[in-house]
């Protein structure tokens, strides 16, 4: 009935599969994009598992929530963006709304936007995550691309950012990561932030962050700094949040978009096609994520639990970054890769070749994405010296 070739496989599902059919005991993971402890696992956090024993014994009902989900999330996830008892708050300027994972809070986003700016293009970072164009070319929008990453300097191209930001047209969307861009791990600076906000004032530009990782850089504050420059800017923002890593949910699906207006009414009214939007994707997110994450942010003792593991775990990716460059350095002196140590959260480029990316997997079964980045938390004590023996033969 249908005459359709086979879809391309997912460059990094498809890659986790290739893994997973690997027999070989000494195997490493770099590809897939969560977290891991140091044994190798994706750990169910402490905070979560009170949070769910407290839910399964008060939880009555397994009805329907409503279109914008748990409504104390909306309440706590504004108080992590925003700062409690923000002016935004406090003036009723913004709304969220609870999705299933940071993935259906930009399809929801792109839905959203496709009503408000039909005629507008959106920009993504080169590179950006990978399922973000397939995500607004789906919603029906042209999508192109602004310089970012500088594979010389294995750092942010400030000077091709700025030109690119300049040609950006009248009413155009930019989508922006507030923090630990995914796939580089290279953020934006003060200067990049401002210049984003002249340009969108000027141009009436419409700025989607994309908040998957918030934590996992500088810390729950400090991660939201970027966000912070567009607001106190004055700016109109839709904001992507996910809580699948900080709060180690991935199984769960449970994100949130938030739309910040000039004022409470705009922000009413912008918030009514939001829901129209939800309504007609998947009418209202699934309950017991949004329940855990409100459980947990709404009890004082669980939430300094979980502010303790978010730190353990960013602690621990930063540990993971700082030895494998000091491995790579007592290992050979012909690369240099001390950049890795100033980029933030869970991904990095190694600045290594698809034919390198392709040797690593073939001769030592070490799983990269081809463009050369990688997990950096899939790094552990016990696989950092086969991974940096494996990455100094193939340079």
């Amino acid at each position: 009935m249908f005459q359709l070739d086979l879809a391309p496989a997912d460059p990094i599902l498809g890659l986790t599969e290739t893994f997973k059919a690997d027999t070989h005991p000494d195997k490493i993971n770099l590809g897939v994009g969560v977290y891991q402890d140091a044994t190798g696992k994706t750990p169910i956090l402490k905070a979560v598992t009170q949070a769910e024993t407290h839910l399964l014994k008060n939880e009555s009902s397994k009805g329907y929530l409503p279109i914008p989900g748990v409504p104390e999330l909306a309440t706590h996830t504004q108080e992590l963006l925003f700062g409690a008892g923000h002016a935004i708050i406090q003036e009723g300027r913004a709304r969220t709304a609870q999705t299933p994972g940071g993935t259906g809070a930009l399809r929801v986003a792109a839905d959203f936007l496709l009503r408000a700016a039909p005629k507008a293009t959106v920009w993504l970072s080169n590179p950006s995550w990978a399922n973000h164009q397939a995500i607004f070319e789906a919603a029906g929008f042209p999508v192109k691309d602004y310089r970012y990453y500088d594979k010389a300097s294995q750092g942010f191209d400030s000077e091709g950012f700025m030109a690119d930001l300049e040609g950006v047209a009248e009413g155009d969307i930019v989508i922006l990561h507030s923090c630990c861009h995914n796939p580089s791990g290279i953020d934006l600076d003060q200067t990049a932030w401002e210049a984003i906000a002249t340009q969108a004032k000027a141009k009436n530009l419409i700025c989607l962050v994309d908040f998957a990782y918030q934590g996992f850089g500088e810390g729950l504050e400090g991660d939201r700094a970027g966000l912070h420059v567009l607001l106190d800017a004055g700016l109109s923002v839709l904001v992507a949040s996910s809580f699948s890593k900080n709060f180690g949910l991935y199984s769960e699906r449970i994100g949130t978009i938030t739309v910040v207006e000039e004022t409470a009414n705009d922000a009413i009214n912008a918030f009514s096609h939001v829901q129209a939007a939800i309504r007609a994707i998947y009418s209202s997110p699934p309950a017991h994520g949004g329940k855990i994450v409100a459980t947990i942010l709404g009890d004082a003792t669980l939430k300094a639990l979980w502010i303790e593991e978010l730190a353990e775990m960013r602690s621990r990716t930063k540990a993971m970054r700082q030895a494998f460059v000091q491995g790579m350095t007592d290992r050979q002196q012909v690369v240099d890769f001390d950049f890795i140590n100033h980029q933030k959260g869970m991904f990095s480029f190694l600045g290594l070749t698809q034919e390198q990316v392709l040797k690593l997997r073939a001769n030592n079964h070490i799983y990269i994405v081809g463009s050369g980045r990688i997990n950096v938390a899939g790094i552990t004590p016990a696989n950092i010296d086969l991974l940096c023996d494996a990455v100094t033969k193939v340079l």
